[in-house]
């Protein structure tokens, strides 16, 4: 199992969650609107859920249905970047 960040990091990407991940397994690049947690460098330790302000980080489990398509746009990120921005960029225009 691994967080996912979802729909309320877009166009907000606070940095604070980054801070606090002992494994460095949240990453973006500057043209991305959003976070990603990588599902391979993720250990499920939970920091990074109580460090968002914009409550956007879910264990696997927890991710609301409204957006569980980020749970697949997390991972498919760290394989293809462009088509992981193409979701997100559909999911929020």
């Amino acid at each position: 199992m691994t967080y996912v960040i979802a729909e309320p990091c877009i166009d907000v990407k606070d940095q604070s969650c980054v801070e606090v991940c002992p494994v460095d397994c949240i990453h973006a690049d500057d043209d991305d609107r959003m976070l990603y947690i990588s599902p391979d460098e993720c250990i499920d330790c939970g920091a990074c859920e109580p460090a968002c302000p914009v409550t956007a980080i879910f264990s696997e489990d927890d991710v609301p249905d409204e957006w569980q398509a980020f749970t697949e746009i997390n991972a498919e990120w760290f394989e293809d970047k462009d088509s992981a921005r193409g979701k997100v960029a559909e999911l929020a225009p």
